[in-house]
C-alpha cells in the first residue's frame, strides 16, 4: 500500500484553528501548549488563534508546530453573521469573490465585518482566506514532493511567486526551505494522488451504512467499506475513493484523488469533509441535549451519539435535486429515480468499470431543459426539478453557497414543501437549527418517546422548539434512533 499524504486539513480554515497558542515578543515566534521552548512569561502574549498571532505579525513554531492544532469553529459568542461568514470563507467563498461580497452576503457594510472579525476571530476576513490556503499548502509541502508551482495551484495561489511571498511572512522561511526531507509517495494525477483528511472523531462505518442505500447508481457507489464517486473539475471528469484505511488514524480518512487537475485539490478536501458532515461541531448541542428531557435520558450512559455527525453535500445542486426526487418516496425509491436521471442526462465516462462508475450528474444546464417523462417520476415533480435547475443556472440559488435563505429561496419553487424546504437547509445550507418536522420517520420516534402514535408535523415541530438552535442534530440523533432500534 502506498503511503498515504497525511495534508492534515482542518475543518474549514486553518484560521478556524481556536486552540490558544502564545506568542514569544523576543522571536517572533508563536507556539502551542506543549513546545518544548520555554520562553519568559514576561515576554510572551496569549492568542485565541493562530490566525491572530499570524496577524499580528508572528511566524509558527517550527518545533511545536501548532498549525497542526485541533480544529473547531469559530468561537460561540461571535455573532452569528460573523461565523456564517468563518463558514463561507471554508467553503472558498474569498478564493473569487472580495470582502465586500462577502460583507453584503450576510448583510453588514464592509467596514463592520472587518472590525467584527478583528474582535472575535483576531484576523480580517482576507487574512482568515489567506490562512486557509498557506496552510493547505504547507501540508503539501511537508507531505508530498510534489513541485512548488503543483503546491500553489493545489492550494488556490495563482502562482508559486505569490505562494512564496505569503510563506515567507507566515513561516519565516521560503517555501523550498520549508519542504520536509522525508520522502513520500508523490502519487499522480492519472494513478490516484492519496491524501489523508483530517475529520474528527467519527464511525466510518456509520456513515457507510448512510451512505450506501442513497447512492445515485452511476454516480456514487459503496463497496468493502469504499465509497466512490464521480465529480466534475474545471469542466472535466474526476474521481473519488474514500475509505478509513488501515494506515490511517482513527480521526482521519483515506482520499484517493483522480483528477484532470492539482487546481481545486484545496475545494476537494473540503467538499469530502462536508460530505461526511465534519465542517459542523455538534459538540455544544450535545451538552445541551445532555440535560434535555426527552433525550437527556437516552444520552446518558449510551453510545447513542458516538461518531454522530450531520451528512452534507458533495455537491449543493445534486443533493437538492435527490432531496426533491426523494418526496414521498423510499431512499431506494429515490435512489433508483435518481440514477434513471442521471442515465438519461448525464455526461458519460469512460474507463471506471472497475468503481461501478459511469456519469457525472448532470448540471443546472443539462437538467434545466432535459426530457425527464418516461423516468416514473410525476409531471409536477420533473417540473419542480426543472425550475429548480433554472433558478441555479440564473443565478437565483447558489447552492454551492451555505446562504441563511436558502430555505426561503427553495421555497418560492413550485412543488417544493416544509420537508424539502428543511432538508436542504439541512444538507446543504448546513443549518444547525434545521429541522424536518413533517418527516415520517421523525414523528414515529418523537410518538415512541412521548407515548403516541406518531403526532402531527405541527406537534412536533412545538416539542422541537426546546432543541433550538440545534434542531438539526436533534433529527439527527431521532434517526439513529430509528436505525438502531433504540427508541
Amino acid at each position: 500500500m502506498s503511503e498515504f499524504v497525511r495534508s492534515w486539513v482542518g475543518a474549514t480554515a486553518m484560521m478556524l484553528i481556536m486552540v490558544s497558542v502564545t506568542a514569544v515578543r523576543t522571536t517572533g515566534i508563536y507556539c502551542r501548549a506543549g513546545c518544548p521552548a520555554r520562553p519568559l512569561e514576561r515576554n510572551t502574549a496569549p492568542f485565541r488563534s493562530a490566525v491572530a498571532a499570524e496577524a499580528a505579525g508572528y511566524r509558527a513554531c517550527l518545533r511545536c508546530r501548532p498549525d497542526l492544532g485541533a480544529d473547531s469553529t469559530v468561537d460561540g459568542s461571535a455573532p452569528s453573521p460573523v461565523r456564517r461568514a468563518v463558514d463561507l470563507i471554508s467553503h472558498g467563498f474569498l478564493d473569487s469573490r472580495t470582502e465586500a461580497d462577502l460583507a453584503a452576503f450576510v448583510g453588514y457594510s464592509a467596514r463592520h465585518l472587518r472590525r467584527l472579525f478583528l474582535e472575535h476571530v483576531g484576523a480580517t476576513p482576507d487574512a482568515v482566506a489567506r490562512s486557509r490556503r498557506v496552510h493547505f499548502a504547507r501540508r503539501l509541502l511537508d507531505d508530498t514532493q510534489l513541485p512548488l508551482v503543483d503546491v500553489a495551484i493545489a492550494a488556490g495561489f495563482t502562482s508559486s511567486r505569490q505562494m512564496g511571498r505569503v510563506m515567507s511572512d507566515v513561516f519565516g522561511f521560503a517555501p523550498s526551505r520549508l519542504r520536509g526531507r522525508v520522502a513520500v509517495d508523490r502519487g499522480s494525477i492519472d494513478g490516484g494522488f492519496p491524501v489523508s483528511v483530517t475529520v474528527g472523531a467519527g464511525s466510518w462505518a456509520r456513515l457507510i451504512e448512510h451512505l450506501g442505500p442513497r447512492c445515485t447508481p452511476g454516480v456514487e457507489a459503496v463497496s468493502d467499506g469504499r465509497y466512490c464517486r464521480t465529480l466534475r473539475l474545471a469542466a472535466r471528469p474526476g474521481v473519488i475513493e474514500m475509505s478509513a484505511g488501515d494506515s490511517t488514524p482513527g480521526d482521519q480518512l483515506s482520499l484517493l484523488v483522480h483528477l484532470p487537475t492539482y487546481a481545486g485539490l484545496i475545494e476537494i478536501v473540503e467538499r469530502t469533509r462536508r460530505l461526511v458532515g465534519a465542517d459542523l461541531d455538534i459538540g455544544p448541542a450535545l451538552q445541551l441535549f445532555a440535560a434535555d428531557e426527552l433525550l437527556g435520558p437516552i444520552l446518558e450512559g449510551s453510545d447513542i451519539a458516538d461518531g454522530l455527525s450531520i451528512p452534507g453535500a458533495w455537491d449543493g445542486f445534486e443533493t437538492a435535486v435527490r432531496i426533491v426526487i426523494g418526496q414521498q418516496v423510499s431512499v431506494v425509491g429515490a435512489s433508483t429515480l435518481t440514477g434513471r436521471v442521471v442515465e438519461r442526462s448525464g455526461e458519460h465516462v469512460e474507463g471506471l468499470d472497475r468503481l461501478d462508475l459511469e456519469r457525472v450528474f448532470p448540471t443546472p444546464a443539462q437538467l434545466a431543459n432535459a426530457d425527464l417523462s418516461g423516468l416514473g417520476m410525476t409531471g409536477t415533480r420533473t417540473s419542480t426539478i426543472a425550475e429548480l435547475a433554472a433558478a441555479a443556472v440564473g443565478g437565483e440559488i447558489d447552492f454551492d453557497v451555505p446562504a441563511v435563505d436558502l430555505r426561503e429561496r427553495v421555497l418560492a419553487i413550485k412543488g417544493i414543501g416544509p420537508w424539502t424546504a428543511e432538508m436542504t437547509a439541512m444538507r446543504v445550507g448546513r443549518d444547525l437549527d434545521a429541522f424536518p418536522a413533517s418527516d415520517l420517520v421523525i414523528r414515529d420516534v418523537v410518538g415512541r418517546l412521548v407515548g403516541e402514535k406518531r403526532p402531527p408535523a405541527a406537534f412536533v415541530e412545538h416539542m422541537a422548539e426546546m432543541w433550538r438552535p440545534y434542531r438539526a442534530v436533534a433529527a439527527t440523533l431521532l434517526w439513529r434512533l430509528a436505525r438502531d432500534g433504540r427508541d
